[in-house]
């Protein structure tokens, strides 16, 4: 052996003739011989090539009744060519640790197809409408779990962690263990309950409520990365990252198909995401749909098309960022918001799914499905944006690093609880990640519509569905007014700081579930 160049210092070459000199002496002593064949033979082992040949090949290790951990976020950085796999090999009585299931006809939804899968492990069941119905039938086990406690849940499996405590959940039905996993034949329209979910043990830590969480340990893990050497160390592009690197650490044998090998050595050691040693087999995957769930483009004019009473909450909510705010925002209404900060005000939004630094919707030269938000629609990124997992995005969450979250909702309760993932037996989004986001020191803003269809109360004395947090809310922004809420000590009725400039107090009275104070002076929304 020689170091490249064909030149060894000095030193090199003392501690090479030290290291040779003690393995002669200990193969001289009988004890010490099989000791040191078994050392040199693991240590030319960690030099053979993880690389096999085939899907067909890299799967043989599944069997049926096994569960699997399974990366990607939505259709981003999903194992495709894996997931194809397991179609073609049949195997069944799954459990499937994933943030979702993609969708009807597409990532793993091609399992729910064929009924592959016995239970799903995730945040967020989304656009996928064979899953909520096969859910809601009694054909499919469900867990949902929130999505930062399911990427801890994964990173402490592969890190050797049992169990933690986080804030996340305190207090709702996964705390409680109130959540169905399974309905039986009759469904969930006959309430005919098969499997309820477990409570959590709690604790209290400085005050405050924590829930325990396990760990997760998968059979296998199938993840995807954009490059690995032929040691199994992998890097990924964009936000394709997300899940893969903690599924791929929670698996006692972990699946890696990517899209190209390198030898070893051709891959710089700063640029290497995950080390080759959470990596039992590579494989080249046989070509990529990458099919993308929402294509945003943007129109080039900056021209946002929204009515005016919607207009009117995100243009409000668009006043409570300030210069420097690290900001997340939920899907739909959120999202627009950022189109609206003041002139010479400079935020930082965080996705969920791994991007800090979001921005604008792409041109469609531009579009990348490696790179989209927690919404699954295409973004850019901006100068100084920074890539990272989902257990690293949610640390951020729970860390309180993020300054405000804006989220919608179904229901807000006078004392500040919050609902807006779930009504039961009938629609089932998930949590997705807004029990974290509410469950941090992070401000949170509701902005929503204030009458449902019908003109049903959405502020209410009390929340009717199932909490997403408890006393969580800080402000409320509606078409009708903005209300303050009181969310530590003592609970007291809320406060209504603002009203729009086409109605009056006695209408928002009306239109609201809950007595209020009015504060002097009562100001007009942007009334400047």
């Amino acid at each position: 052996w020689s170091p490249p160049g064909g030149k060894m210092r000095s030193a090199e070459r003392t501690i090479m003739a030290v290291t040779l000199r003690r393995a002669f002496a200990l193969s001289r002593n009988p004890q010490s011989s099989a000791w040191l064949q078994g050392g040199i033979s693991r240590c030319f082992a960690t030099s053979s090539s993880k690389v096999v040949g085939s899907i067909d090949e890299a799967l043989d290790c599944v069997k049926d009744g096994q569960t699997l951990c399974i990366g990607g976020f939505g259709l981003c950085g999903i194992p495709e060519n894996l997931i194809a796999g397991l179609q073609r090999k049949g195997v069944k009585d799954l459990t499937a640790v994933s943030n979702n299931a993609g969708v009807d006809n597409f990532g793993l939804g091609k399992l729910l197809q064929t009924r592959q899968i016995k239970r799903m492990i995730a945040s967020y069941v989304g656009e996928n409408k064979m899953f909520e119905e096969l859910y809601l039938t009694g054909q499919l086990e469900v867990e949902l779990t929130p999505q930062g406690t399911l990427a801890e849940r994964l990173r402490c499996g592969g890190a050797g962690i049992p169990a933690f405590f986080t804030r996340t959940a305190f207090g709702t039905a996964v705390h409680e263990g109130t959540n169905v996993i399974k309905y039986g034949p009759g469904g969930a329209k006959a309430k005919d309950i098969e499997i309820m979910s477990e409570p959590r043990e709690s604790r209290e830590f400085d005050g405050k409520g924590y829930v325990m969480e396990k760990a997760i340990v998968g059979d296998v893990s199938l993840v995807k990365a954009w490059k690995a050497d032929e040691r199994g160390n992998l890097i990924w592009r964009g936000t394709a990252r997300n899940f893969n690197p903690d599924c791929a650490r929670a698996g006692k044998i972990c699946i890696a198909e990517v899209e190209e090998i390198v030898p070893v050595g051709a891959l710089s050691p700063e640029e290497i995401h995950l080390p080759g040693i959470y990596v039992h087999r590579v494989v080249k995957g046989e070509g990529y749909e990458k099919r993308i769930e929402k294509r945003t483009i943007s129109s080039g004019s900056g021209d946002i098309k929204v009515d005016k009473r919607r207009e009117l909450i995100i243009k409000r909510a668009a006043e409570e960022l300030r210069d420097g705010m690290y900001v997340n925002l939920g899907i739909g209404m959120p999202t627009l918001v950022s189109n609206y900060v003041k002139p010479g005000v400079r935020i930082e939004l965080q996705s969920e799914n791994g991007l800090l630094g979001i921005g604008p919707y792409p041109t469609e030269e531009q579009v990348d499905a490696d790179l989209i938000n927690a919404g699954k629609e295409t973004v850019t990124m901006i100068p100084g944006s920074s890539l990272f997992s989902s257990s690293e995005s949610f640390g951020m969450v729970r860390g309180s690093k993020v300054d405000v979250t804006i989220l919608g909702a179904m229901e807000v309760a006078a004392n500040g609880d919050l609902a807006n993932w779930i009504i039961p037996g009938k629609m089932v989004k998930g949590m997705g990640g807004a029990m974290d986001l509410v469950s941090s020191d992070s401000k949170v803003l509701i902005v929503m519509e204030h009458l449902a269809k019908g003109d049903k109360h959405k502020l209410k004395q009390s929340c009717g569905l199932p909490l997403t947090g408890r006393r969580v809310v800080n402000r409320c922004i509606t078409d009708m007014a903005v209300f303050d809420f009181v969310t530590e000590g003592p609970e007291a009725p809320p406060t209504l700081v603002e009203i729009a400039p086409d109605t009056t107090v006695d209408a928002v009275r009306a239109a609201t579930g809950f007595e209020f104070k009015v504060a002097e002076p009562l100001k007009t929304m942007l009334a400047h």
